[in-house]
Parts: C-alpha cells; structure tokens; sequence
C-alpha cells in the first residue's frame, strides 16, 4: 500500500519509514507536520495517511484537523492518527462522520508491530482499528446514568472488541464464541443502546460512537 507520515517526531517517522519499506510498502512522504503532508497530497495520493494529532506550530489538534480535512476531501484515504496520550474527545470526532477506513491508536502501539501493521491492513480494506486501551479506559469511565452500564459484562466485551473495528468472525475468534452468538449479543447491544430503528452497517458506527462518548 502506499503511505504518507505526519510525525514531528524525527526518530519515530524515521522508524515508521523504515518498517513500512521492510514490509514492502510504498512511503510517498515522511514529513514533520500537517501543513506539508497537505501539500504533498495535492499531487500524490496514498491509500492511508499516519499522522500525530499534536503537531507543530501549536502542537494541540493540528493533525486531527488535517485528518478530518482529508477524510472530507478524500474519503477513500485511509486514515490512521496516532497519539501520545489518550483523547477520548478527539477519537470520537474522528469517527463522527464513519467509522470506515479510519484508525486511532497510542504511539506506544506502534512498537507492537504486529498490531500496527494489523491496524493497517484492516484500515485498508475499508474498516476500522481503535486502540485496546483507548476502548478499555473508556469502560472504566462509563457512568451509572449511561446506557453502557446496562450490558453485561460479555456484551461489553463484544462491544469492546467492535469499537477497536474487529469484524463479526474476528470478534467471534477472539472471544472464543460462534459468529451467531456475536451477531445475538449484538442485536441486544443495539436494542439497549436505543439503535433499534437504524440499520445496517450504520448501526455498528453508531455503537461504536456511543461507546466513545459516553
């Protein structure tokens, strides 16, 4: 696949170049701030851009207004944003408008290399890849006036492994149950989340969403 980085972190978006080629993939640029990885998508484009939310001049939310710029030019780039820290607010803004082919994970993910070129791929074939952590800090913040603290502890589960962008049979292998017992927590998942009355894949985003904000 081809990749634009947005990393002013100079040992880090070396790094991520020199992963990417070893994997075969096609770096068209490696760039140290938003406003450049702009620029060179006037004239190139990638099938996924990785870029830091907090990024020179300002270092706040640089990257994530470029990320929400190209997914409303672009939307068939990928985008994956990284982050140092956990933004739930942030998150949920990128996944506002789909939850198809956008990523968000902690830096601390990419050493996992496993998981980081996982979260690639699953970009790049249309889905989603939100990090564990992010998913698992959220649960803990949930509220007692929350529509969350309704599912038990195996639909939290599931709604946990689809808010990181799992698939059906995915989540199904990696809770040890059967692709129907997935789809039956699921449907249940959406009657407590009031999202009886939406179908189709709309209905994944928006429980991902609800789970993201709550």
């Amino acid at each position: 696949m081809r990749v634009m980085i947005a990393e002013d972190s100079t040992l880090l978006r070396e790094g991520l170049v020199r992963l990417l080629a070893e994997e075969e993939h096609e770096v068209l640029a490696a760039v140290g701030d938003a406003a450049s990885l702009l620029n060179e998508m006037e004239t190139r484009q990638p099938d996924i851009v990785v870029l830091d939310i907090r990024m020179p001049p300002t270092h706040t939310d640089e990257g994530l207004r470029a990320a929400l710029e190209i997914r409303e030019r672009r939307p068939e780039t990928g985008v994956l944003m990284l982050s140092q820290h956990i933004e739930r607010t942030y998150a949920a803004q990128l996944l506002a408008t789909s939850a198809e082919r956008v990523g968000y994970l902690l830096k601390d993910r990419v050493a996992q290399v496993d998981d980081f070129l996982d979260a690639l791929e699953r970009i790049h074939a249309g889905g989603a890849a939100i990090d564990p952590e992010v998913v698992r800090q959220l649960v803990v913040r949930t509220t007692h006036g929350d529509p969350l603290t309704r599912l038990t502890p195996r639909e939290r589960s599931v709604l946990e492994a689809l808010a990181q962008g799992h698939t059906n049979a995915a989540i199904a292998q990696k809770l040890h149950i059967s692709q129907s017992a997935v789809e039956k927590n699921l449907n249940t998942i959406f009657d407590k989340l009031n999202l009886t009355h939406t179908t189709g894949y709309s209905r994944r985003i928006l429980a991902v969403l609800r789970y993201l904000e709550s």
